[in-house]
């Protein structure tokens, strides 16, 4: 059982993951990398299973990657008691870290971390990371908190819908009369260059397989363009279609400078929040501004 474990053994632990070789956590924790061996080795022993790759960096396994979330809450937890009880030291500023889309970093998340209370001093770890991937982010314990596509909680942790977020597909008018008129969509839409967002992004080829019930994707003419404004910026000089978040095609839509060549055809992805099932003062005015601005700015 956790309560069972010794504390510093989970704490060196950590601090192997964090560095990335026994030789960086011994300087880190001021111990000789012999001690740090033997304290991994006691806790694989402990446990009865292996906890670390012995790579480089060194990586946790599965089973190690439930100790070092564990340790990570265990972390937050006596930063939050210290902070309580006034004996935060130098008062040093409680760090949150959290994993967020591209998508809703440059539309609504932002706005979320400006309503939490200045006086919590809080400071913020942000994790860029396709939705579809942030959950493995508090799986790896990584993050403590996550706004994610999968309303299947992550171990240790709780979930709460956040609302959908509209995209349309749109390009520019150039662009449209040139590759996307003439023909059936469903036949002119994959041969027409396209903007992804990196080799992981799916959500293009995932509207040209419903468009064509399966028989097709997206064209092999893409460009990968991994930055929110980056990627509206391509679609709207005309370098491939698109889809993007209803907020940002709005205001080009009604200047020209995009089209939405698919009337009734928008997509909405559910996007859920994610945290670590602590009870965390930091954690907990975290998760309500972001609630509270998801329900103003989504659907």
């Amino acid at each position: 059982m956790m309560a069972d474990l010794p504390l510093d053994q989970v704490r060196t632990l950590l601090a192997v993951v964090d560095e990335g070789t026994f030789d960086a956590a011994a300087a880190a924790l001021h111990v000789t990398p012999s001690a740090v061996s033997q304290r991994v080795k006691a806790l694989e022993q402990r446990t009865g299973r292996v906890l670390l790759l012995r790579t480089k960096p060194v990586r946790p396994t599965e089973s190690g990657e439930v100790l070092v979330r564990f340790a990570r809450q265990m972390a937050r937890l006596e930063r939050d008691a210290f902070a309580e009880l006034g004996l935060s030291g130098a008062g040093e500023p409680t760090r949150v870290s959290v994993a967020v889309n591209a998508d809703s970093l440059a539309t609504w998340f932002l706005g979320a971390l400006r309503r939490v209370p200045e006086e919590l001093r809080l400071c913020f770890e942000l994790h860029r990371e396709d939705e579809d991937h942030t959950a493995a982010l508090l799986r790896e314990g990584r993050v403590m908190a996550a706004v994610t596509s999968s309303p299947d909680p992550v171990p240790g942790c709780s979930v709460r819908a956040l609302g959908h977020m509209r995209y349309l597909p749109v390009a520019h008018p150039d662009f449209a009369g040139r590759y996307l008129d003439g023909k059936p969509l469903r036949d002119a839409l994959p041969e027409a260059p396209v903007v992804v967002f990196d080799r992981r992004d799916d959500f293009q080829d995932g509207f040209v397989r419903r468009l064509t019930r399966g028989r097709a994707e997206a064209s092999a003419r893409r460009h990968y363009v991994p930055t929110s404004v980056g990627f509206v910026e391509a679609v709207a000089a005309g370098m491939g279609w698109g889809l993007v978040p209803e907020v940002q095609a709005e205001p080009l839509l009604r200047a020209g400078r995009l089209v939405d060549f698919a009337p009734g055809r928008a997509v909405d992805a559910p996007l859920y929040w994610q945290q670590w099932k602590l009870d965390s003062p930091a954690l907990a005015e975290v998760a309500g501004a972001v609630t509270a601005t998801a329900a103003e700015a989504l659907r």
